[in-house]
């Protein structure tokens, strides 16, 4: 992709992310140190790896909803949603909706599937709502909206 022509990314829900997965290793970190030793012997090596894995997966969602962000591009739109990135061309964006009530930014493609940009939140007020007047504006001025989303 080209260079960028609009960014935006989500405080709260970084931050909260944030210290989230800093109060969970806080409160794991006391307990495990707190734990008697005898109590520490009676975990297998598989229970262990077990919990790293659970607490590594755990922390993994929690980085991936730090770094939520939509970027747009003179050639399209890349948006980064916790478990999935997009790359979209303006040509197969038809349209972008954020109403009153609305989660998040919500994208329509051509072939009329739904992206939810999680990147632009309710939770983020005013914020939000000029992010998404703006990157609507960004997209119909590169062409996106060739068809329009369903009214539904």
């Amino acid at each position: 992709m080209s260079d960028r022509l609009f960014t935006f990314h989500p405080r709260i829900l970084a931050a909260m992310a944030g210290v989230m997965g800093l109060s969970l290793l806080a409160v794991f970190a006391v307990i495990w140190i707190r734990l008697p030793a005898d109590a520490k012997d009676s975990f297998s090596w598989f229970q262990r790896l077990t919990l790293i894995a659970f607490f590594g997966a755990v922390f993994w969602i929690l980085y991936r909803m730090t770094t939520l962000r939509v970027t747009a591009y003179a050639d399209g739109l890349r948006v980064r949603n916790v478990f999935k990135t997009y790359m979209l061309t303006w040509a197969e964006i038809s349209g972008l909706r954020f109403r009153p009530g609305d989660a998040w930014l919500q994208l329509f493609d051509a072939d009329g599937n739904r992206i939810g940009i999680l990147a632009v939140q309710a939770a983020e007020g005013a914020r939000a709502s000029r992010a998404a007047k703006e990157l609507a504006a960004v997209a119909r001025d590169h062409g996106a909206g060739a068809k329009r989303p369903p009214q539904s």
